[in-house]
């Protein structure tokens, strides 16, 4: 694919494991795979640091709300950094597809991780708040009308003083080239029978950059940019003082 394509987002192009009939057996071994490769290209360490640990090290219990989960790693990895805080992490994991939650279910349980297969609109419809709200790489699967609506539902989920940070690929040539590049060693090993390289190009495809997504936005997101190749989406809840 000439990489001049994507100067425009290419909201056609589908990622297999999408797929209700891809390969079960390829697509938890995508799960599994998925601790690894976010450490690498996901940035979790970083939402971590800014959104959620000087709050745990404030001696807060937090709440918060992992949007589209996959396999839930993302969580069980932050479940694990708090446990070193004075604060207390508990963690809602959702995702609509049950084959994710299926396979988020049968790893081992952790102290403070709860996984439902749900979507943002069900916790809006139960009065559910949380003090952040977080996905990852969740933003470039959705149509403009779901993009809308899961911010929408962001906003009403957020308890006072909440935020919630949508983070995402920041789309690019040259993180293109470079996840083609850095992940091609490992296809025949790490990355064998997943969906991971071929999905990872995909998703690149289908993102956003930051003008886009900051276009896209409603009144009162915010796009921030972060390291490699990546963007968050940011919504401040502010207190609203008493009467």
């Amino acid at each position: 694919m000439p990489l001049g394509w994507l100067l425009a987002r290419d909201a056609d192009a589908r990622e297999t494991m999408d797929d209700p009939g891809c390969d079960p057996a390829t697509l938890a071994r995508t799960y599994a795979r998925f601790d690894l490769v976010n450490a690498v290209v996901s940035g979790r360490g970083a939402i971590y640091r800014r959104w959620i640990r000087p709050r745990l090290r404030a001696g807060q219990a937090v709440r918060l709300l992992d949007v589209g989960t996959g396999g839930a790693d993302l969580p069980r990895r932050m479940l694990r950094w708090a446990a070193r805080e004075p604060g207390r992490l508990d963690v809602v994991a959702i995702d609509p597809d049950a084959r994710a939650i299926a396979f988020a279910r049968a790893e081992p349980a952790v102290p403070g991780l709860e996984l439902r297969q749900a979507a943002t609109g069900d916790l809006v419809a139960a009065g559910e708040r949380f003090d952040v709200v977080v996905s990852n790489h969740v933003l470039h699967h959705l149509t403009p009308r779901e993009l809308g609506a899961i911010l929408a539902d962001s906003e009403a989920l957020l308890a006072p003083g909440g935020v919630a940070v949508h983070a995402d690929i920041a789309r690019s040539a040259l993180a293109y080239a470079g996840f083609a590049v850095g992940t091609l060693p490992f296809e025949p090993t790490l990355l064998r029978d997943t969906y991971i390289r071929a999905d990872g190009l995909t998703s690149i495809r289908r993102s956003h950059t930051p003008a886009e997504l900051a276009a896209a936005a409603p009144p009162g997101w915010s796009v921030r940019r972060g390291v490699p190749f990546r963007l968050e989406l940011v919504r401040p809840q502010l207190v609203r003082p008493r009467p």
